[in-house]
């Protein structure tokens, strides 16, 4: 990895990545919610994985006037992006309650509430337009199962899902096999995976999935 002008973005990006329960991840994120910001968008970092989240869910043909889901939305960088794209109402879920206040003072969220996204979600079946999901699919976050099928199990029947994966992860850690699978259940259809800058000052890559819900209930 590039050695990062911050000292303290180096530190946190090392450790976040590294962590092996949900309850270490929600602490490092706690610590760094104030500082976050200004650490990953400046500088070398150029963190530019969430306007181009906000942007593909707008030119994919989501609902921006619907409802939507930001699923991991840390401190509302995709949020806020979303809602100079028309969103208007957005709702945030984040595992970390130190990010989610710094997402409550950017005024785009109409919810916010701390979920696992690791586990089920508690939000009813076909809920939202439009899900984005930017930044939660990484090493040490968010495996492909429930992941995946949550957010698809969320979404309104021809609703939007844009996620990114990290490019380390997607083959080796099971996502693009999880996607194929929903897929061939016939539960969405696959509209891209393609592989796009995500920090760039790291020459960190991530596949840009974006998928489309089908018209399929999800049995439980």
């Amino acid at each position: 990895m590039t050695e990062f002008k911050q000292s303290n973005t180096a530190k946190y990006l090392t450790s976040i990545y590294s962590v092996s329960t949900p309850t270490e991840c929600a602490s490092i994120y706690d610590s760094w919610s104030e500082s976050y910001d200004v650490d990953v968008v400046q500088g070398n970092v150029e963190y530019v994985a969430p306007r181009a989240t906000a942007l593909r869910a707008k030119t994919e043909g989501g609902n921006m006037t619907g409802s939507i889901l930001d699923a991991g939305c840390g401190t509302g960088l995709v949020g806020v992006a979303l809602a100079q794209y028309g969103a208007k109402n957005i709702d945030g879920i984040d595992l970390s309650s130190g990010m989610l206040n710094e997402a409550r003072k950017t005024g785009v969220y109409r919810d916010l509430s701390i979920a696992d996204m690791s586990k089920q979600i508690d939000k009813p079946d076909e809920s939202y337009d439009v899900i984005t999901c930017c930044g939660t699919f990484t090493p040490g976050h968010v495996g492909p199962e429930p992941g995946i099928k949550e957010l698809v199990r969320l979404a309104k029947k021809g609703g939007v899902i844009v996620a990114t994966i990290t490019d380390v992860i997607f083959d080796t850690g099971g996502y693009r096999a999880e996607i194929e699978r929903l897929a061939s259940d016939g539960l969405i259809t696959i509209v891209a995976t393609a592989k796009e800058p995500y920090r760039v000052g790291s020459n960190t890559l991530a596949h840009m999935v974006v998928l489309r819900r089908s018209d399929l209930a999800i049995g439980h």
